[in-house]
């Protein structure tokens, strides 16, 4: 295999199992460096050792790649996170939130976008984090207008979906402690997708988060509930109880205004959980199967999500990353 395309294959699988982003990054920086190389460059061992951003591991995968071998580093990493399989994940189209290097993501818009068209995707939405969520450096409206121009303006550069490819203008809006929105609504009028996804007083008792949830669900600028009940079942960052909430009125909410109640698939999350899903089910609920990725490597998450969907028995009719662009389209462009 080629020795880049073995860094970057490394790189991603490493962001897929949220790995420290310092060892994803190493390995991308490696394939950058070697990317414009011969491979009678790429031989010459002595003067790679000297070349900036080649370490001993990325030097080891480039030497048994040229070999013609699949590097030993990257065999053990195809071995661990081989992807759960289903007939499902052939069906999806897209994924409608993802995060890039303007908020708490690890790399540019065009890396994404890049990545989401390398694994076929139709369409994906950029859904970085609104202002409120300091620590997630989250967008305030000037950075938000400014990375729409930056949307714009790769799609006008690949044919705004002429080369089969669409990226999506969105943002992951924070629910504010009232269901209210952390963004200029007139702004969020403008964007192609609506994520609201509450991300603080996730503890906040069942009443008031009841009515915080169906607000939300009700605001007429949302097209998605992400991760609804806030819980960590695994990961650095510990673990996370489940927000306690009428799920049916919230569920019920969701059916009646057209919104679908996203199917987290982030391993750590796996939000909501089953015996949630299935009240969404129940209420009629639309879903959609998103990867929450932070990095390229953690779209390919959403194998992991369409096997868990497709295990619940949620029908493919009823998520809209199964839908083309066109009908994704004019669901997001709805009365409300």
């Amino acid at each position: 295999m080629e020795p880049v395309d073995a860094l970057l294959e490394i790189a991603a699988l490493l962001e897929r199992e949220r790995a420290s982003r310092y060892r994803s990054k190493a390995f991308r920086t490696a394939a950058a460096a070697i990317a414009e190389l011969s491979r009678e460059q790429l031989a010459d061992t002595a003067a790679l050792r000297r070349r900036e951003g080649i370490g001993d591991s990325s030097l080891a995968v480039i030497g048994q790649a040229l070999a013609g071998e699949v590097p030993d580093y990257l065999a053990r990493l195809r071995e661990r996170y081989a992807p759960a399989r289903s007939a499902l994940r052939g069906l999806l189209r897209g994924d409608l939130h993802c995060h890039s290097d303007w908020s708490d993501g690890t790399t540019s818009i065009a890396e994404m976008a890049a990545a989401a068209r390398a694994l076929g995707h139709e369409y994906l939405a950029l859904t970085d984090h609104s202002p409120r969520l300091r620590v997630a450096n989250g967008l305030s409206a000037e950075r938000l207008r400014e990375q729409l121009e930056v949307v714009a303006e790769l799609n006008a550069a690949g044919g705004d979906g002429a080369a089969g490819f669409t990226l999506l203008s969105g943002i992951e809006v924070d629910i504010l402690d009232d269901g209210a929105l952390d963004q200029d609504d007139a702004l969020l009028g403008e964007l192609d997708v609506v994520v609201a996804s509450a991300h603080s007083k996730l503890r906040m008792d069942a009443v008031p988060m009841t009515r915080r949830l169906v607000a939300a669900a009700s605001h007429p600028r949302v097209d998605v509930l992400g991760h609804v009940t806030g819980r960590l079942i695994a990961g650095e960052r510990g673990t996370r109880p489940p927000s306690t909430f009428d799920a049916r009125a919230v569920f019920d909410a969701c059916a009646a205004h057209g919104v679908a109640v996203e199917i987290n698939a982030r391993p750590e999350r796996e939000d909501p959980p089953d015996e949630l899903i299935a009240v969404a089910l129940e209420a009629g609920c639309l879903f959609s199967i998103d990867s929450d990725a932070h990095a390229p490597g953690q779209l390919g998450l959403l194998d992991e999500g369409a096997a868990r969907a497709e295990r619940a028995g949620v029908p493919a009719e009823r998520i809209v990353t199964t839908w083309p662009l066109d009908r994704l389209r004019a669901w997001t462009a709805r009365a409300r």
